[in-house]
């Protein structure tokens, strides 16, 4: 799935990784001749690549990112108390993640993922949704489901500063 760069920091070792729209975060190296991304080298070059488009593996195949935390929960919802919102392809907003959480009996689940995937999800069973991806639940009987919806929290101000504390944030200069 093709998502943007929000920003970037450095790891431990001090490789800059990108920030994604999605959560994920994703390793951006200059390594001749197999990695071509001088860009990565200067401030000005990581700063030109924010917003640009970039290809999420994890995303397709529905792998939550750490460090997310719920901040909200919808439901549960019966087989006659599901909106029919839920009931056709409708998207997550962007930054924030779903999981449908089967809490009795069964549900067919349908993504647009590459592969599209097709569940038949049972009681106790929960499946993450990525940032902005088509998805649907199928009523197949009798059931309870509730969605949570996760985000990561924004880091703590520095004392007197409009800047984060942790440079853990994401971060362009450097």
């Amino acid at each position: 799935m093709i998502r943007t760069i929000d920003g970037f920091h450095q790891d431990e070792q001090g490789d800059w990784v990108a920030e994604l729209s999605c959560l994920h975060t994703q390793h951006v190296r200059h390594q001749p001749p197999f990695l071509d991304r001088p860009w990565v080298e200067t401030a000005s070059g990581r700063s030109g690549r924010v917003g640009a488009a970039i290809e999420c593996s994890p995303c397709d195949r529905a792998e939550l990112p750490d460090g997310l935390n719920v901040v909200r929960t919808v439901g549960p919802f019966d087989s006659e108390t599901l909106p029919r919102g839920l009931q056709r392809d409708h998207r997550v907003a962007e930054r924030t993640w779903g999981c449908v959480r089967l809490i009795e009996g069964t549900v067919r689940f349908s993504m647009e993922a590459d592969p599209r995937i097709v569940l038949q999800l049972r009681a106790g069973d929960t499946h993450p949704i990525p940032p902005g991806m088509p998805h649907a639940l199928q009523v197949d009987g009798h059931l309870r489901v509730a969605v949570d919806f996760l985000a990561r929290a924004a880091p703590p101000l520095a004392a007197g500063s409009d800047r984060p504390a942790s440079t853990a944030w994401p971060l362009i200069g450097g």
